[in-house]
């Protein structure tokens, strides 16, 4: 667990967004913040698959990107994308062009689909598996939990593609299912007071 203080303004927070000034916004607005979109939630989801094996900063600058070749993560539209759809994003060099990946978001896609017509939303599924505060371990210092474990080990069967178990708790930490803000940043307190505040879906 770290802080800094490198910010503009002075104040702690979160030692890792420290690496880039465009951290700074979305860690204090969105990182760790909950959600109960089912767009965003899948989007991040998508997101973090194509983060696999690399840094958050490159997905972070290709964000908008991909928000245009995916049409918005409407998972909807996404699950009907064809080989000719596959072929339209290799060549797209606005994103990270990896076929795996990019099969593994259609695939969600229609994954995403089967979760609504069987929970009523993809939000309330996710949200199922939220820990207890007590099973959570201190912040910033895990990359992988029970919780992350059993969402993994469930969309693997459920047919989700790039969605082990570090991937799914950088998902958590991100959409607010933990608060894994470090203890003494400025950001922490305003992320529980928004968690407390939140209906969860379902």
């Amino acid at each position: 667990m770290s802080l800094t203080t490198s910010a503009p303004d002075g104040r702690p927070r979160c030692g890792w967004c420290a690496a880039a000034p465009e951290f700074l916004h979305y860690h204090d607005h969105e990182w760790g913040f909950p959600v109960g979109d089912d767009r965003r939630l899948f989007e991040k989801l998508s997101l973090e698959g194509f983060q696999s094996g690399l840094s958050w900063r490159t997905i972070l600058a290709k964000r908008e990107n991909f928000r245009a070749a995916f049409h918005g993560f409407d998972f909807n539209r996404v699950a009907t994308f064809t080989e000719a759809d596959v072929a339209r994003l290799l060549r797209d060099e606005g994103i990270i062009r990896h076929r795996g990946k990019i099969e593994a978001v259609i695939n969600n896609a229609a994954r995403a689909q089967d979760l609504v017509r069987q929970e009523g939303s993809l939000a309330a599924y996710l949200w199922r598996f939220e820990p207890r505060p007590e099973d959570c371990a201190p912040p910033q210092t895990v990359s992988i939990s029970p919780a992350s474990i059993a969402l993994s080990k469930d969309l693997k069967k459920r047919g989700w593609k790039f969605v082990g178990p570090t991937t799914v708790f950088a998902f958590m930490q991100a959409m607010g299912l933990i608060n894994d803000h470090a203890e003494g940043c400025v950001v922490r307190e305003e992320a529980e007071r928004a968690r407390a505040g939140f209906r969860r879906p379902g």
